[in-house]
């Protein structure tokens, strides 16, 4: 009977079955380059990323964010939306950033307040600052003020110590809130110099700037750009910069070293962050594309502008600057006694 045309020989059968398994391991082949780690998210982004910033619309880490986002957006061409999340002291956007997919497409806007200064004064914090979040890349910092009031007798620093070393508890300074950085920061002035001042708190600079113009406290405690134009036109009167170095935009300002109060420094430092546990791949793409973003002279200007020193970093320098932070601000808390439960 007469072989069907259809059915192979036996020789071909054979090389049939190769074809096949060259054809298997060809795919296989190709289904393993594409799980290698430097290709296995090539396609990101494909939608939209967001960027949560645990702070209110205006504020200069909002500033920071949308710089950043409106930048990401054009190097990547796909939307980087900023996400407002306000609540609990920056805990409650601080947390989504926690619990978030760590796919790469939920990002935050992390900074001293929320990564360091809630985790020294909280302790029942809903997430690990150092082991939740995927550190990206740092972003730039900004130093606090201390700034006295027009009615006190006193020009600079020192001579506000020395009234208050002679009077102590006559004297008060304000933050921005009990447990706010700060807060930390004035306790930490307090304590180098040993002098006994009554903290307090405001919700918020605004109001604390207002009251300082009029007499009814003596010192705040405050970051730049609120306090900037009162600050131009003569009406307060600064006492120092709390950082190593004389800021750009007030360079007339002494540092606290130089009025009189080394080991005084204190910075809201920014960082780009995200979930625990985000692919490597992703995390240096966002860090090259950061740094580039950082060292851009329009996006310098803008930060120089508001007071903002551009400080790039690797993810291995953000988790430093993190941890190191705590332990700082830890030590602050633990002489000044603030505990705060949620």
């Amino acid at each position: 009977m007469p072989r069907d045309k259809a059915t192979p020989q036996h020789g071909q059968t054979d090389q049939i079955l190769l074809n096949r398994r060259g054809l298997f391991a060809t795919a296989a082949g190709g289904a393993a380059f594409l799980l290698l780690p430097g290709s296995a998210h090539a396609a990101w982004p494909d939608r939209i990323v967001r960027l949560v910033v645990p702070f209110g619309a205006g504020s200069s880490s909002d500033t920071i964010a949308r710089v950043v986002a409106a930048k990401l957006s054009d190097k990547f061409g796909q939307q980087v939306i900023v996400e407002n999340r306000v609540g609990g002291a920056t805990i409650l956007g601080t947390n989504s950033i926690a619990k978030a997919t760590p796919d790469g497409y939920t990002l935050g806007l992390a900074n001293t307040s929320t990564h360091a200064a809630t985790a020294a004064v909280y302790d029942d914090l809903p997430f690990d600052a150092t082991k939740d979040f995927t550190p990206i890349g740092m972003i730039g910092s900004s130093p606090f003020l201390l700034i006295g009031s027009p009615k006190l007798p006193a020009k600079t620093l020192k001579e506000f110590a020395a009234m208050a070393k002679k009077e102590p508890g006559k004297f008060s300074y304000a933050s921005a809130g009990t447990g706010t950085l700060t807060h930390l920061a004035g306790e930490l002035v307090k304590w180098k110099l040993g002098i006994q001042v009554t903290h307090v708190p405001y919700r918020g600079t605004e109001q604390s700037i207002t009251d300082l113009l009029t007499g009814r406290i003596d010192m705040i405690v405050a970051t730049i750009p609120p306090a900037l134009g009162q600050i131009r036109s003569g009406a307060l009167k600064p006492f120092a910069v709390m950082s190593a170095k004389r800021v750009e935009i007030i360079s007339d300002i002494p540092t606290v070293a130089e009025a009189g109060a080394p080991g005084c420094e204190a910075a809201l430092w920014s960082a780009l962050v995200g979930p625990a546990g985000m692919p490597v791949d992703i995390t240096r793409t966002l860090n090259g594309a950061l740094r580039e973003i950082v060292a851009r002279k329009d996006v310098q200007e803008t930060f120089h502008a508001q007071g903002i020193t551009p400080e790039p970093g690797t993810p291995e320098e953000t988790a430093t600057t993190i941890r190191n932070d705590i332990v700082r601000w830890k030590e602050v808390a633990k002489e000044a006694n603030i505990h705060i439960k949620r």
